[in-house]
């Protein structure tokens, strides 16, 4: 390692190999930053804007989705030109033995048949224990996706409540992980 070869001593080798490892770490966040802006940039442009090497930043990037931290690069569309019109927050207080690991399967894999669901979890807060963000077409589609939903698990749902937003009408900040750049670096 290169570390070794420029210490005289132990105390000196640990030292740099604990800046060195922060280092990597804040390579990390930054990288992780510009992705979140970004992730369609080539390895060689990161490293122009992160000051770096391109294979630095090529093993930074190998690195973090080897740990995890990046799970898919994708894109975010404009939804109304592919024909959505409404995206709907459906809460949902569901009765405890949904939670129960006869059931959990099963909700996965109604959840993962809902194409319409961009995302779909448990939680808590306004009286609710879960919660579905989806895009609909129209209020119709989205009626009978609901209405659906309310027939197939009527047993076990409580009260359902959503809210509706129309796609860029009173949109004040659009649905993207652009900005969550500046949240990671500070």
């Amino acid at each position: 390692m290169m570390v070794r070869a420029v210490c005289s001593n132990k105390k000196d080798y640990y030292v740099l190999l604990c800046i060195f490892n922060v280092m990597k770490e804040e390579m990390k966040k930054k990288l992780l930053a510009e992705l979140l802006k970004n992730s369609k940039r080539s390895d060689r442009q990161l490293a122009r804007v992160l000051d770096s090497s391109q294979p630095t930043i090529t093993r930074a990037r190998q690195r973090i989705e080897r740990e995890g931290l990046v799970r898919s690069y994708t894109i975010v569309p404009d939804w109304r030109k592919l024909g959505f019109e409404i995206m709907a927050f459906t809460f949902l207080k569901m009765r405890p033995e949904i939670r129960s690991e006869e059931l959990i399967e099963q909700v996965k894999q109604y959840a993962a048949k809902i194409p319409h669901a961009i995302y779909v979890a448990y939680g808590e807060g306004l009286g609710m224990t879960g919660v579905v963000i989806a895009l609909h077409k129209n209020y119709s589609e989205y009626f009978q996706q609901l209405s659906s939903f309310r027939l197939q698990w009527k047993e076990y749902i409580k009260d359902v409540k959503s809210f509706i937003t129309v796609l860029g009408e009173g949109e004040i900040k659009e649905l993207s992980c652009t900005y969550l750049a500046q949240a990671l670096l500070s």
